[in-house]
């Protein structure tokens, strides 16, 4: 069975613009080229863009991840292998969102938040070989002694920012704000600024890279447990989007 292009990019939540440039690059070719020169796609390649994007999904760029392909050749092992983080990081962001959802309910009663309450979820620890295996080991050394180094007011101070920019968010688009607008587009630069003062976060030439902040907005729309803390996929969807132009034209 084959697919073409466009009910690929529909089925997958992304663009014919960004399968051809993975066709291009060598990463997901289609399995043949009609005679009318529409790509179409078989199961093997459905099963090698699913692995693509799981990579894009943790913020790894095109080379990066062309690397992990060539390395890992068997497609259901490596698969296997991710699943199963898959599902760890789902229960650590599971609790990391009810620790922000905590603080945010906390935030709107005019209550301070307890302290023990808002890093569940956030030991990062737990996943170092993952980190160290996709990132290097500097990558997650940095992030480690960044967070370590922390004190207790500096962390509360993180996640307060953190709250105040879904809040913000939450706001602009209850307003109907357009996301290329002036305000929306002022929010995207807080939140990759945001972004730019977490170390291990993947780097462009300037701060986070591009492909990462697409990939985190796109993020965003697909998990409905982000969703949520942006009042749903819609709100979800006016971040990408602000999020989007901000890269365009910026990045």
């Amino acid at each position: 069975m084959e697919w073409s292009i466009q009910e690929i990019a529909k089925l997958a939540g992304t663009t014919s613009r960004t399968l051809r440039h993975y066709d291009a690059t060598g990463l997901v070719p289609p399995s043949r080229i009609g005679a009318n020169g529409y790509r179409y796609y078989d199961a093997d390649a459905l099963v090698r863009l699913q692995r693509v994007l799981l990579l894009r999904g943790l913020g790894l760029g095109i080379p990066a991840i062309a690397e992990v392909l060539d390395g890992q050749r068997d497609d259901e092992h490596a698969l296997v292998r991710h699943l199963e983080w898959l599902r760890a990081e789902q229960l650590r962001l599971d609790r990391q969102i009810a620790s922000v959802e905590s603080t945010i309910t906390a935030l709107r009663g005019g209550e301070k938040p307890m302290a023990e309450k808002m890093f569940d979820g956030f030991d990062h620890t737990a996943f170092e070989d993952e980190v160290v295996e996709r990132w290097g080991e500097a990558a997650y050394a940095d992030s480690d002694a960044w967070w370590r180094g922390l004190s207790d007011a500096q962390k509360v101070d993180f996640q307060d920012a953190s709250v105040s920019l879904i809040v913000d968010w939450v706001d602009a688009h209850e307003r109907g704000l357009d996301p290329a607008g002036g305000e929306a587009q002022a929010l995207a630069r807080r939140q990759y600024e945001f972004l730019a003062g977490i170390p291990g976060v993947p780097r462009g030439t300037a701060g986070p890279a591009k492909d990462y902040v697409l990939g985190l907005g796109d993020m965003y729309v697909a998990d409905p447990r982000f969703a949520k803390n942006y009042g749903g996929v819609d709100g979800a969807t006016f971040v990408r989007d602000a999020l989007r132009v901000f890269v365009e034209k910026n990045l």
